[in-house]
């Protein structure tokens, strides 16, 4: 069965880091296209960052860009988003998908960002 398990989730405080971690399964990742997206309380489900099936290629909300990198490794069917001078605003719920053909999501791992 295609599994994405989101990790890496937490607290943390403003100004700090975190990295989120997708473990991916079932389908044929080096082929997909991978992106994280996010959803705060009353808010839409919102893009956050993209990354073409062999990392050629990467793009980024303009509220994250220069904050965030998204990253894979197809070796370990897993992709990566590194978080860093996180603010309050970044608190949602973040998403990992598998895009081609068919998409795939994960569960959502959630990511608190308060003092």
């Amino acid at each position: 069965q295609v599994q994405l398990v989101e990790s890496g989730g937490g607290l943390v405080q403003p100004g700090g880091s975190l990295r989120l971690s997708c473990a991916a399964s079932g389908f044929i990742f080096s082929t997909y296209a991978m992106r994280w997206y996010r959803q705060a309380p009353g808010k839409e489900r919102e893009l956050v960052a993209g990354i073409s099936n062999y990392g050629a290629s990467t793009n980024y909300a303009d509220s994250v860009k220069g904050r965030f990198t998204i990253s894979r490794d197809n070796a370990k069917n897993t992709v990566y988003l590194q978080m860093t001078s996180l603010k309050p605003e970044d608190t949602a719920v973040y998403y990992c998908n598998a895009h081609r053909h068919n998409d795939y999501w994960g569960q959502g791992t959630q990511v608190t960002v308060s003092s």
